[in-house]
């Protein structure tokens, strides 16, 4: 059992370093899904490690991080939610005439509306893209 509890919290270390890389080169998003994934799998991992060898600092770091992890995972579900909620309301609803297209202010889709990335949030450096 030792054996297989050294492998897995290797495998966290390996994971966790590899997403902070990505992240640190400009390969990964470190809001994205991916990233977050990585990190929370991570976590759990070297949290089992930990508590297996009572280092119980490192134990509880690793629970803290992997309940860090849970609320970010949620907040993405509850998010794809949203945008599946909407996508359905828009497809059931009539196009609007020429020129009245745009979200009313405060909507879900006005708050999406400029971004980059559908976050709500501007693109890099604060500008929206264009097009």
């Amino acid at each position: 059992m030792s054996t297989f509890i050294t492998i897995i919290g290797t495998a966290g270390a390996v994971v966790l370093l590899l997403a902070y890389a990505m992240v640190s080169s400009g390969r990964m998003s470190g809001d994205g899904l991916p990233y977050q994934l990585l990190n929370f799998g991570g976590a759990v991992t070297l949290m089992i490690n930990s508590a297996y060898h009572s280092a119980w600092p490192s134990a509880i770091l690793n629970l803290v991080w992997s309940g860090i992890g849970v609320w970010t995972l949620g907040r993405f579900v509850a998010r794809r939610a949203a945008a599946r909620r909407h996508a359905a309301e828009s497809a059931g609803a009539a196009t609007p005439a020429a020129g009245t297209a745009t979200p009313a202010a405060g909507s879900w889709a006005a708050a999406q509306e400029g971004t980059t990335d559908g976050t709500g949030r501007p693109g890099e450096h604060g500008i929206a893209a264009i097009g």
